[in-house]
């Protein structure tokens, strides 16, 4: 059985999910509509394989992985509502193991949760496509667009020369991406963002059912 504990949504979706979870006999909702500030604590208290946490209750990224250094066993899907590509990446990258649209139906949600509790990476079929990349605000810790198009190639392994040429830009423009990265993500090397990235992500259609990527 995997156990869930639920951050605070609004209260549709939180009766929702309630609701669905519930229903569901192999999951366990130990805690819900949970506020982020008691988050930890509670999850503390419950230990959770899967933790679902609203992306409008996060002020930005960094919350969320100052949640995962301090919950490193807890698998993070996070819910949001229509999610770019921009900002899945940014989710996966600094420790959730899904990013998911809130109007994805209830069956596949509760499927993602039960691929999340398995550590496996979960995204809507349109950020997994590169779809709707919009660039977020940067505050010194929020990853550029452009940032996070180099974190992928980062992540698959290229080099700064491939990424150059990849992308158009200049090689010493790739380091600058790079090291960027790193102090936001607060990973000391390419071998740390690879670690990231080792597992496939399960692409989830928002109105079908979760299908493996090849």
């Amino acid at each position: 059985m995997a156990t869930v504990v639920a951050g605070r949504f609004e209260d549709l979706i939180a009766i929702g999910l309630s609701v669905v979870i519930g229903e569901d006999s192999d999951l366990d909702l130990v805690a819900s509509d949970v506020p982020l500030s008691e988050l930890e604590s509670v999850a503390a208290s419950n230990p959770p394989c899967v933790v679902l946490l609203n992306f409008a209750a996060l002020s930005g990224p960094a919350d969320l992985l100052a949640l995962h250094q301090r919950l490193p066993e807890a698998r993070f899907l996070v819910l949001a509502t229509r999610p770019s590509a921009t900002e899945c990446t940014q989710m996966l990258s600094f420790g959730a193991t899904g990013c998911l649209s809130k109007e994805t139906e209830a069956r596949d949600i509760v499927n993602a949760i039960h691929l999340a509790s398995r550590g496996m990476h979960v995204l809507p079929r349109s950020a997994a496509a590169g779809g709707g990349v919009d660039q977020l605000g940067s505050d010194g810790t929020e990853l550029t667009s452009r940032e996070a198009e180099v974190l992928e190639l980062l992540q698959d392994g290229r080099t700064n020369a491939e990424i150059a040429t990849e992308l158009s830009i200049g090689v010493e423009t790739v380091r600058t991406h790079a090291r960027n990265i790193y102090r936001k993500l607060g990973v000391p090397s390419r071998r740390e963002l690879a670690r990231m990235a080792q597992q496939e992500p399960v692409v989830v259609d928002e109105e079908r059912r979760p299908v493996a990527t090849s």
